[in-house]
């Protein structure tokens, strides 16, 4: 049986609703469904048996009730309702953002006896706005500027920490050349920066200086993106920037306040220098005094006093030669004196000469045969004196010290292990430092930090180096090489 031309229509209508992917209704004008296509099942996850001859209500949350009243009041009085954005309920309890356009149904008298709706699920279009939505906001509310711009340099974007920042307003600002806050002798710089946005390089953190609107120099930072499009072309550039004016500004006293502090700290070293050389004399001069007197005087008290007066010169005269080293070290005017001897030989000298001194504790000297090197003796033991006396002076409760010398890798190695209060982890750089003490609650010691210091820098002129390995209530090693070959 043929089809009529009405027929066909009706069946490519009926094709149309079932495939659209748009949830298509129709219901009569006291809200009841009368048809349901597949993208509403899709939708709304009710069959179309569930909700045939059933209220419209059904998809509708109780505090939209009203909203749905008006709009069949609007299609009883023959009005269409376009790209009406609410929410709908699914089977479910989803809420589902839709966009609705309902159209009145007429019969062939041009009565109207429903409405037809068209339902289109906005979620991701309503997250994505939100989204941009929240961007937005973030990108307002920054305390850098941040501004976009095509690759011909003009302002598509200006947020509210430009409009601070330069002075122009979004309305004054967008749609003009970047150049509006660029220095005429910087004018190359955004050349090179859009020829490395095109080629898709990010440019991050470049100083540099804009002008504002008033005429006053900006000192920034900028960071520079591309922005690519959708298929990933290249279309613009993002640029964030950053006020640094105070920062330059703090940089710049911190540069001064160093620079009168090395001022100071060379007027001090000076002084210790001159000061420490014209105590020498007088100290040398009551050494002598004290030892003649020491040979003449009569009576064993006298002679006791007249010896602690001699070993407390000595102690002065000790602290004041170390800060006339500390004053060469810092004025490049220590050197070295170098010959050849026998390493060993030295070793075994002042052990012999730092045991004599001191009752306390018994030096347990482990060495290997005879080495011969090219140094400086007089530093080197130097550097021994102040490691045996310190191995003693922080080992208070123990009763021996382990010294070593081997050669190792072609080079002099000397340990010297005391079994006392140790040194913390965090410490084991700071004692190489001028005037740096390891405090210690249990014990008070002596001394102002030089010497540590001192036997460094000496090791170092031997193109040696000096280290501790320690732990608290563990002891101390210290340990120093220097090479055997090829020294100063």
């Amino acid at each position: 049986m043929a089809i009529s031309k009405k027929g066909t229509e009706n069946l490519q209508l009926s094709a149309v609703v079932q495939n659209s992917d748009d949830a298509i209704i129709s219901l009569t004008l006291d809200g009841t469904i009368n048809s349901w296509n597949k993208a509403a099942r899709k939708m709304y996850g009710f069959t179309e048996a569930e909700v045939m001859g059933k209220h419209i209500s059904i998809l509708i949350g109780s505090e939209k009730i009203t909203e749905e009243e008006s709009i069949l009041a609007r299609i009883k009085e023959g009005r269409k309702v376009h790209h009406f954005e609410t929410v709908r309920i699914s089977k479910d309890g989803r809420e589902i953002p839709v966009s609705l356009t309902i159209s009145p149904i007429k019969d062939k008298e041009g009565k109207i006896i429903g409405a037809s709706k068209i339902a289109r699920d906005i979620t991701l279009h309503k997250q994505a706005s939100e989204k941009l939505a929240w961007l937005a906001a973030i990108v307002d509310s920054s305390t850098d500027a941040i501004v976009s711009k095509t690759l011909e340099g003009i302002i598509i974007s200006w947020n509210t920490a430009a409009r601070r920042m330069f002075g122009y307003t979004e309305k004054e600002a967008i749609g003009k050349h970047i150049s509006m806050i660029i220095p005429a002798g910087r004018i190359n710089e955004e050349n090179i920066i859009i020829s490395k946005i095109r080629n898709g390089d990010q440019i991050k953190h470049f100083e540099t200086v804009r002008i504002a609107k008033d005429g006053r120099k900006v000192n920034i930072s900028l960071t520079v993106s591309p922005i690519r499009g959708q298929k990933g072309k290249i279309v613009g550039a993002s640029k964030i920037i950053r006020d640094i004016t105070e920062q330059i500004k703090t940089s710049e006293k911190l540069k001064l306040y160093s620079k009168q502090l090395e001022q100071m700290n060379s007027y001090k070293d000076n002084f210790i220098g001159m000061a420490s050389h014209e105590l020498k004399t007088p100290l040398a001069s009551i050494n002598g005094y004290l030892q003649i007197l020491e040979r003449s005087i009569e009576g064993a008290q006298n002679k006791l006093f007249v010896k602690k007066a001699i070993t407390q010169v000595a102690k002065l005269a000790a602290l004041v030669s170390d800060l006339l080293d500390i004053s060469k070290i810092q004025s490049g005017k220590l050197s070295l004196n170098c010959v050849k001897f026998d390493f060993n030989e030295l070793l075994e000298e002042v052990t012999e000469t730092i045991q004599q001194t001191t009752s306390s504790h018994v030096f347990e000297l482990q060495i290997g045969s005879s080495v011969k090197i090219n140094a400086d003796r007089h530093r080197l033991e130097q550097v021994l004196i102040n490691l045996l006396t310190n191995s003693t002076k922080y080992s208070p409760d123990a009763e021996k010290v382990i010294i070593k010398s081997a050669i190792k890798d072609n080079c002099v190695r000397v340990s010297v292990q005391d079994f006392g209060i140790g040194i913390p982890r965090e410490e084991h750089d700071k004692i190489f430092s001028r005037f740096y003490r390891v405090e210690e609650p249990a014990h008070t010691f002596s001394g102002l930090g030089l010497g540590l210091y001192i036997a460094n820098e000496i090791i170092s002129m031997h193109k040696g180096k000096l280290w501790v390995e320690s732990a608290p209530q563990r002891g101390s090693t210290f340990f120093f090489e220097i090479p055997v070959a090829g020294n100063p």
